[in-house]
């Protein structure tokens, strides 16, 4: 089914109950209008549930066709309707929404109101019991006004949204039937079907558009190393990185002072390896480090010399992470050497773990006397050495 802007309705497709509102039971191929009592009324919303068809006009008043074994049309009966017939049991309601399940209906009124009417057998009606309703019944939220019902065609379960921002749900949740309806954490009642319907699904349309906009961050993130607009290059061991001096010296203490009345264009590093300082200038513009285990120690070294302690950090997370029982001693060392407490710590408790494979190492063959030293009485106050 689709609706148009001028309020007219049209459907195709399989029509075996009558859904697609033609009057007959032929299968539709192309879009026809659906006409019959609604050759001159302006619908304002349409929905379908598995083999049933809906709209409301403009005036509140509910029009329904198609199958209604389990009552989804909400005529009092169970007869199928191949052409749309309204629901004269909303006489005097004035409704703004339609939703429908795979065999039930909720209706949703200018006032807040919610109705529902239909299947029942996994309580999806909220009605407090699991009987099928062929007439509208009222379903109440907490004596709250409801701005927002949802269903869908794929699954026994119902959702509505308050006017307090409080999401609803009841019906098959994860197998079970939830006959009333139940105050959920959520904010948003896409959430209800996309953690309890199977399958996880919206229950309205998602329209997706490209943004090309990008914010600040991402700006400052493709600028790093652009040469069109760069006021500044490091060279490093031949290389050449390109910056921008204003941005350096907001994020940068070390590079405020080194740069205030500093005029040069290229600024030779010769402390630091070439990954090591790209990944340091490229944390000023993206804020987070792209630089293996092995190498993050001497952008940890870095970190230390110019007390970037954030950076500090973040190189201490990269070197946890690509830790074994090879670089555990190297690791410690550096630990040790640029007093990172928290990596010192954590390398170890990894050698502890794993001593009789690091202890075969040749990083521990290689170790600084002191601190293999200190590392055996460390390891003995723990009990490593114990039968």
């Amino acid at each position: 089914m689709i609706l148009t802007s001028d309020g007219e309705v049209y459907a195709w497709g399989y029509n075996n109950s009558g859904q697609v509102g033609s009057g007959s039971t032929a299968n539709q191929p192309i879009p026809r209008r659906v006409t019959s009592c609604l050759q001159n009324k302006i619908a304002i919303n349409i929905a379908c549930g598995q083999m049933c068809s809906m709209t409301v006009v403009e005036n509140g008043e509910v029009y329904v066709w198609g199958y209604n074994g389990n009552g989804q049309l909400g005529l009092g009966n169970s007869g199928n309707q191949p052409t749309p017939c309204r629901i004269a049991a909303l006489q005097g309601i004035r409704v703004q929404r339609v939703a429908c399940g795979y065999a039930h209906t909720l209706v949703l009124t200018d006032e807040g109101q919610m109705y529902a009417w239909g299947a029942n057998s996994y309580g999806q009606l909220g009605t407090g019991n699991r009987s099928n309703q062929s007439y509208p019944v009222p379903v109440t939220v907490d004596k709250d006004r409801v701005i927002e019902i949802a269903a869908c065609h794929s699954a026994h379960t119902s959702a509505a949204k308050t006017q307090g921002s409080q999401v609803y749900m009841w019906g098959q949740c994860r197998g079970q039937s939830i006959t009333l309806p139940y105050l959920t954490h959520f904010t948003c009642t896409d959430d209800v079907f996309a953690c309890f319907a199977t399958p996880a699904v919206t229950w309205r349309l998602l329209s997706v558009e490209p943004d090309d906009h990008l914010t600040v961050a991402q700006s400052m993130k493709k600028e790093f190393d652009n040469p069109d607009n760069a006021d500044l290059r490091f060279q490093v061991d031949g290389k050449y990185i390109h910056v921008h001096k204003v941005l350096l010296k907001i994020r940068c203490e070390h590079f405020r002072s080194v740069l205030n009345n500093n005029n040069d264009e290229i600024i030779e590093i010769s402390e630091f390896s070439y990954p090591v300082y790209r990944a340091f200038l490229e944390y000023l513009y993206t804020d987070s480090i792209s630089l293996a285990p092995e190498d993050a120690i001497g952008l940890l070294d870095l970190a230390t010399f110019y007390r970037e302690n954030r950076l500090k950090r973040l190189c201490q997370q990269t070197i946890k992470q690509g830790i074994s029982e090879d670089n555990a001693i190297a690791l410690l060392s550096a630990a040790v050497k640029y007093e990172a407490k928290e990596l010192e710590e954590f390398c170890f408790r990894f050698c502890i773990n794993h001593l009789t494979v690091v202890t075969q190492s040749p990083g521990f063959a290689e170790m600084d006397h002191d601190l293999l030293k200190n590392f055996i009485s460390k390891a003995s106050r723990v009990g490593a050495f114990k039968n």
